[in-house]
């Protein structure tokens, strides 16, 4: 099961988020979110832990808890909704716009 745990300390690390989950069973992932251009966490990141049993005790005992001197929201994730994505790379890149014709003079 894949969690999300939000409202972190721009302080927490990788290993840090992953000692806390760590009690309640095993954590096969852990990542901390980070700004591409700054390295800079983006206070949220993600926990997978393959048994749901401890993965649901983790969500209940650390949601609402002080992690690194912040509150954090803990919660199982949730894919983010198709319409949200933005298209990568530059420019429009969809394919319902007409084909270009060259003009002639």
């Amino acid at each position: 099961m894949e969690i999300y745990v939000g409202n972190l300390a721009y302080a927490t690390k990788d290993e840090g988020l992953k000692a806390a989950f760590e009690q309640f069973g095993e954590v096969t992932a852990c990542r901390v979110v980070t700004d591409r251009m700054t390295g800079r966490s983006k206070g949220f990141g993600f926990v997978t832990m393959p048994d749901p049993t401890q993965a649901q005790a983790a969500i209940d005992a650390l949601n609402g808890r002080e992690l690194d001197g912040r509150t954090v929201r803990v919660n199982e994730s949730q894919p983010k909704p198709r319409e949200d994505r933005r298209p990568s790379g530059r420019g429009f890149r969809g394919g319902d716009r007409p084909p270009r014709r060259e003009t002639r003079w």
